[in-house]
């Protein structure tokens, strides 16, 4: 795939690698590891913040977070370019915080 691949086909990646195994593991527990991730990338962070920084692990926990919300998405038939669109790009999105 190429490097500067799309949402559209970095959801469809995942979709076709972990489906099955995601689908029959069920929300919650899904979620629990998505929460991990999470701190996997908080540790990475502090790290990244105190001067610490191992880049290469950095990059991992935000890919690995990626992957594990957009399973979610999956497994809740979620489009996330659709999502994206809808909350950010349509009508010019939300002003301010996020």
């Amino acid at each position: 795939m190429h490097k500067d691949m799309t949402i559209v086909q970095f959801q469809e990646l995942i979709r076709k690698r972990y489906f099955k195994t995601d689908s029959e593991r069920g929300i919650s527990k899904t979620f629990l590891w998505l929460s991990e991730e999470f701190g996997e990338l908080a540790h990475a962070l502090a790290k990244y913040e105190r001067g610490d920084a191992d880049i290469e692990n950095l990059r991992d926990e935000f890919a690995d977070v990626l992957a594990w919300l957009t399973t979610l998405a999956n497994i809740t038939d979620i489009d996330l370019t659709e999502a994206i669109h809808s909350k950010y790009i349509q009508d010019g999105g939300p002003e301010g915080e996020k």
